[in-house]
């Protein structure tokens, strides 16, 4: 049976489960598959599942929405942050020359990598709308290095399931699957609308997420984790979004 085939039918199938059999059964069915969230445990656990399921088995390689430069926000909006921390403030008083990306975890070539590294590899940009569940958006263009770029230079092992993903502020972080890790349009972000990315947008580095709604997209990014399981990590709920009441996935 082809791919396409067969992704048909599981999809045909868990919808006509979900509507003729109930939400328990197609939960099961989504288990069985692979596709259930980190936080499927909680009081909108069955909800999760199947907006999770269902998106990734019908949506694994769409692109986000890009936009002509004449659709940029002028300016782009930058929301409130808290204070940044004094070992943030040392890195900028630096001009961020010692900022550094750290990745461990289930890889065969732990690094460490500069933002001087970091833009040796080929750019990319994307002109995409981050928005915020909070209801406010704008459009940008982001340049920087595809995730998946940084994750073939370190050699991610085969059983790496997720991507842990850590802001200088140590109780921001966020995860992702490997689907949204490997897609085309996730960045690691350095650059806006052809300079530097501000501070207030989270630079020098943050996660670009455009397939999910804008706390995916953390800032100041400074470590990732490559795992096959989040149990270990927080409260075992895949992120600290969950564990304030938010949605892990955020699909768009």
């Amino acid at each position: 049976m082809s791919r396409l085939s067969r992704r048909k039918l599981i999809t045909t199938g868990f919808a006509a489960t979900a509507s003729a059999l109930g939400l328990g059964v197609a939960a099961r069915i989504a288990q069985r598959y692979g596709l259930v969230p980190p936080d499927h445990g909680g009081i909108y656990g069955l909800g999760e599942t199947l907006t999770y399921a269902s998106q990734r088995l019908l949506t694994r390689h769409s692109l986000a929405r890009e936009f002509s430069r004449s659709q940029i926000s002028k300016p782009p909006f930058a929301n409130e942050i808290p204070p940044l921390n004094e070992a943030f403030k040392r890195l900028q008083a630096g001009g961020f020359a010692d900022w550094r990306l750290s990745v461990n975890g289930m890889v065969a070539q732990p690094g460490s990598f500069s933002l001087d590294q970091l833009k040796r590899y080929p750019s990319q940009s994307q002109i995409t709308m981050l928005q915020c569940e909070e209801g406010w958006s704008y459009i940008a263009e982001w340049i920087g290095v595809p995730l998946s770029q940084i994750l073939q230079a370190v050699a991610i092992l085969p059983q790496a399931r997720y991507i842990v993903y850590y802001s200088i502020d140590p109780d921001w972080w966020e995860s992702i699957d490997m689907a949204d890790a490997l897609h085309p349009q996730t960045f690691l972000a350095y650059g806006m609308n052809g300079d530097e990315l501000p501070v207030g947008n989270g630079g020098p580095l943050r996660l670009r997420l455009p397939r999910q709604l804008g706390y995916k997209s953390v800032k100041y990014i400074t470590h990732l984790t490559v795992t096959d399981s989040l149990k270990g990590f927080g409260k075992g709920l895949g992120s600290a979004s969950p564990e304030a009441g938010y949605a892990w996935y955020a699909g768009i």
